[in-house]
């Protein structure tokens, strides 16, 4: 081969021209397209962005997720209904855990406030001057910690409580219940929370505002049907609810639905701001009332809790509960 072919051109048309400091020749500078964003700038932000737009986007996206997991975690939040306490006295005599007060709730009160995945929590009577185990704690404290309250049936309101003596010894009631649910009763009224009362909570309703009751339905009022049997649960009437009740209203188009009966004492004269829910047809003893000062405070003369969810023999009190239940998460903060 010709040394002069072995010897490589200076430039080749397809060689990279020098780029040297010392070259005369400059390639043009890369600008970037239209549109695009500047050097140093991530290619997935905006055209001409601030960090001050950046950073009120951002903030604001975060208010959004705190907002979002507040409004989940808040309706998700589990209600807690207090149920009032049934308080066991010690009889005369008697030895071992009988010679105790004993505080204990009806199962199937639990279970029917349950039934609508809430925690139920039994309220116990409270004592600041305790010798053994003195507490700071007072009922108070449940009523603000507590969502809604529940007055559960049992034993008769004392007729001391309304200003009455018994007319027999048997229907003396139980005065130190009294004082302790009214207490309850109160402070939950006062801290805006719902309360439905059944049975002896009903009549406590009616007592706490100013009003009495009949010591004995078949002594007071003998032409009324009987309202306590030895069929004890399975003893039953219809109710009628009057005109604008809410009762009416959440039951519309029931005509005369039954109920158990359970009780020998009822509702007489009401207290302030009580009206009827519904009376029993058809000898006209109050069976349900409703306090108007308050969102929700309810009673029940009957015990919803022994009617099956679904059944059409008894009334299906499962709207009154869900209503209560509404109150409560209503009323939660």
């Amino acid at each position: 081969m010709a040394q002069d072919e072995q010897k490589p051109p200076e430039h080749l048309p397809d060689s990279p021209i020098d780029q040297s400091p010392e070259s005369p020749i400059r390639m043009p500078e890369q600008r970037a397209p239209q549109g695009a964003p500047a050097r140093g700038t991530a290619r997935y932000q905006r055209d001409g962005d601030t960090p001050f737009a950046l950073a009120g986007r951002v903030l604001s996206s975060r208010w959004r997720a705190l907002r979002e997991r507040f409004s989940r975690d808040f309706m998700r939040r589990t209600l807690l209904i207090g149920v009032s306490a049934r308080i066991f006295h010690p009889e005369a005599g008697a030895k071992g855990l009988l010679s105790k007060n004993l505080q204990y709730l009806e199962e199937s009160i639990a279970q029917w406030v349950m039934s609508r995945d809430v925690l139920v929590v039994m309220i116990p009577t409270v004592n600041t001057n305790g010798l053994l185990h003195p507490s700071n704690i007072t009922l108070r404290h449940y009523a603000r910690h507590l969502d809604g309250l529940v007055l559960q049936g049992g034993a008769d309101v004392a007729p001391q409580t309304y200003c009455e003596s018994p007319t027999r010894p048997e229907w003396s009631g139980d005065r130190a219940r009294d004082l302790y649910e009214l207490e309850l009763l109160h402070e939950f009224v006062n801290a805006g929370k719902p309360v439905l009362g059944v049975c002896r909570g009903c009549q406590l309703i009616n007592v706490a505002f100013g009003g009495t009751l009949h010591q004995d339905v078949a002594t007071n009022v003998p032409e009324a049907l009987a309202h306590v049997h030895d069929l004890y649960d399975a003893h039953r009437h219809a109710i009628r609810f009057p005109p604008g009740s809410s009762l009416g209203r959440m039951f519309r188009g029931m005509h005369r639905p039954v109920v158990n009966s359970i009780h020998h004492q009822a509702v007489k004269d009401l207290g302030r701001d009580i009206r009827v829910e519904a009376y029993s047809d058809p000898d006209g003893i109050v069976e349900a009332i409703r306090y108007d000062r308050a969102e929700f405070v309810m009673g029940l003369q009957w015990h919803p809790e022994f009617h099956r969810a679904g059944g059409v023999e008894l009334l299906d009190c499962t709207p009154v509960l869900d209503e209560f239940l509404r109150a409560a998460r209503d009323t939660r903060l």
